[in-house]
């Protein structure tokens, strides 16, 4: 019997769905294999890789796949020997709720026979000043009921001080975690401050006059005392202060921490109460950055007695692969719960969009957060239009509605370009460029035209290349070797000395990176030689001091920022030409360069004159 094809479906609803989230992991084969290992063997893991990659999705996995425990509820209780060390006590899940309602039980059952001795001592209060007014007189009788009248207003206090204890007593223990009820253990602490990861004392500023909360009543547990015999989760673990590490490290070793006040101005700083179990698996994560943040030792006991994995940002695109992103579709519609499933054609759009977020040929990207946004607004366009499946036009019209705000600046940055002229897309002009760059963050990041222009004026002692425009370091770097390209590589002889300046039109955002190397030695080449340049290019590549054109990153943002601004062509690097998506290559041409001899030969505007001849054959252009 021939094997049902997988895409043979009507819409997202009829894509099965495992309800196991370890199943749910997308394109993390191998970080789930390890996660498996380390919920066997119990080992902690620190997952890096760019946001959006299932790092959460991978810890939820953990702690669904820990094998089975009993779960412990924490009370705290009072120290009769020293107040301010209250007692800390674990009991079974569930166990913890019984004694607090028994304790309830038992305070009523006090109060109840408070009130009735109170109920007495306020009919006396009330017969007897009549009692002592017949057998000692009128004044007597009167002191009593002066007497008897403070009695009854001491026992109306003490009836409402009563309701309000009514089934509490200060004795009772206080449930510090309840864990009734529940299998497994996933505590975020992400983003927590040193108090809410390793437990607090509340402030009391009525302490000092004996009419505060006692002590144990105020313990408020960490998240990892909250985790224990479960996963603790943090993610950008550097953003932690070294005292909140160094303290989650303490935890780690000794799988309890007393918990005590962390403000030291605050009453709470005086208590601090008998180590609460906190034994957890740490499940940390982050980006590259975030490993030159993390504290030395803390990581080394995540890696001695654990795994350190890096995430991947995309996987092969084939048939298997874009599978998964079929069922990342399905996941996406029944986990948000207030949006339509996808038709067919929808969710291989969605596929087609995971191509192009993949930067790369031949890949699917991983940033599953990105792509679920578009997800999630194509279904609210839907359901505004109140129709039953989400189609391909929801989803260009969703593509326009999530811009991202380095894309919003970048087309707001080329339309002023175009109307004041900085950025002209026809005709030649000697020393000025089109670059290609891009502008936002590594994890989001949008393409610009990026206009560069060169001039030459004469020196003084030495000739000088000065590059202005707010440029990194890199960007420094790069305008080096391109200096170094052309006084020694091109062997232009630059008879007299001279000052070249490299101008970054604009660069308000600043410059960083290297790829606008062969955009910069177009510019001062044209400007040494006199020699126009066609300004219906633009330009990509980074450059090696021996003038190979190298590969580039965002060379789809780049190429889109160019169809955008009215550009006809594009130079990119060779081995970046198989990286371009589809729709780009059928909205611009693209020309290939290995060599800035490939750039200069198809940007500048040569003519059959001896003088172009000459310096076609000085740059060795053929």
């Amino acid at each position: 019997m021939k094997k049902k094809d997988f895409f043979d479906f009507k819409d997202s609803s009829q894509i099965k769905i495992s309800k196991k989230i370890s199943e749910q992991v997308i394109g993390q084969d191998k970080a789930l294999e390890i996660i498996k290992q380390a919920a066997l063997q119990k080992r902690n893991v620190l997952l890096i890789g760019d946001p959006g990659t299932g790092k959460s999705m991978l810890g939820l996995s953990l702690a669904e796949l820990l094998p089975k425990e009993k779960l412990y509820d924490i009370v705290s209780l009072p120290n009769p020997k020293e107040e301010n060390s209250p007692l800390i006590k674990a009991y079974p899940s569930g166990q913890a709720k019984k004694l607090i309602d028994q304790a309830k039980l038992n305070s009523r059952g006090l109060l109840k026979f408070q009130n009735i001795i109170l109920i007495v001592l306020l009919i006396l209060a009330i017969l007897s000043p009549w009692w002592i007014r017949n057998q000692y007189g009128d004044v007597m009788g009167a002191a009593a009921l002066i007497g008897s009248m403070f009695i009854i207003v001491a026992i109306s206090l003490v009836f409402s001080l009563g309701k309000k204890m009514k089934g509490f007593n200060l004795n009772s223990p206080k449930i510090l975690i309840d864990n009734s009820g529940k299998k497994s253990l996933f505590i975020d602490a992400t983003g927590n401050r040193e108090g809410a990861l390793l437990g607090d004392v509340l402030h009391d500023p009525l302490q000092s006059g004996g009419l505060g909360t006692p002590a144990y009543q105020r313990i408020v547990p960490g998240s990892i005392h909250k985790a224990h015999r479960g996963v603790l989760f943090v993610d950008e673990l550097g953003l932690l202060t070294y005292d909140s590490q160094q303290g989650l490290l303490t935890a780690m070793q000794e799988k309890k921490m007393p918990i005590t006040g962390r403000s030291e101005r605050s009453s709470g700083a005086m208590v601090q109460t008998e180590p609460a179990p906190c034994d957890f698996i740490l499940v940390a994560a982050g980006n590259l950055e975030t490993l030159n943040k993390i504290h030395p030792a803390l990581r080394n006991r995540i890696r001695g007695y654990g795994y350190e994995v890096y995430m991947n940002k995309d996987m092969e695109d084939n048939k298997k692969n874009r599978e998964k992103i079929a069922r990342f579709v399905a996941q996406e519609v029944v986990k948000d719960k207030k949006i339509p499933h996808f038709t067919k054609k929808a969710v291989l759009y969605i596929i087609e969009e995971a191509k192009k977020l993949a930067n790369s040929k031949g890949k699917l990207t991983l940033k599953l957060r990105e792509l679920g946004g578009l997800v999630r607004a194509a279904g609210d366009l839907a359901i505004k239009e109140k129709v039953k499946l989400i189609s391909e036009k929801h989803i260009e019209e969703a593509k326009k509605l999530t811009k991202s705000l380095e894309k919003q600046v970048a087309e707001e940055y080329t339309q002023r370009k175009k109307e004041y002229q900085i950025i002209e897309v026809e005709g030649s002009k000697v020393g000025k460029v089109n670059g290609l760059a891009v502008i936002g963050s590594k994890e989001s990041y949008s393409g610009i035209v990026l206009p560069i222009e060169a001039t030459v004026t004469l020196g003084g002692r030495k000739t000088e290349f000065i590059a202005t425009g707010k440029l990194g370091e890199i960007a420094k770097e790069a305008v080096q070797n391109v200096s170094a390209i052309i006084l020694k590589y091109f062997g232009l002889d630059i008879k007299e000395k001279r000052n070249i300046y490299i101008q970054f039109l604009q660069t308000y955002e600043g410059v960083e990176g290297d790829s606008a190397s062969i955009a910069i030695a177009t510019a001062i080449i044209s400007a040494l030689k006199n020699i126009p340049i066609k300004q219906e290019i633009g330009l990509t590549g980074s450059l090696s001091v021996h003038g190979e054109v190298l590969a580039i990153g965002g060379v789809n943002q780049k190429a889109e920022a160019a169809i955008e601004s009215g550009l006809k062509k594009i130079i990119i690097p060779s081995v970046n030409y198989k990286d371009l998506n589809k729709n780009v290559l059928k909205k611009i041409k693209v020309i290939k360069a290995n060599t800035i001899q490939d750039v200069l030969k198809n940007v500048l505007y040569w003519n059959n004159s001896k003088r172009h001849e000459q310096i076609k054959r000085k740059l060795k252009i053929r």
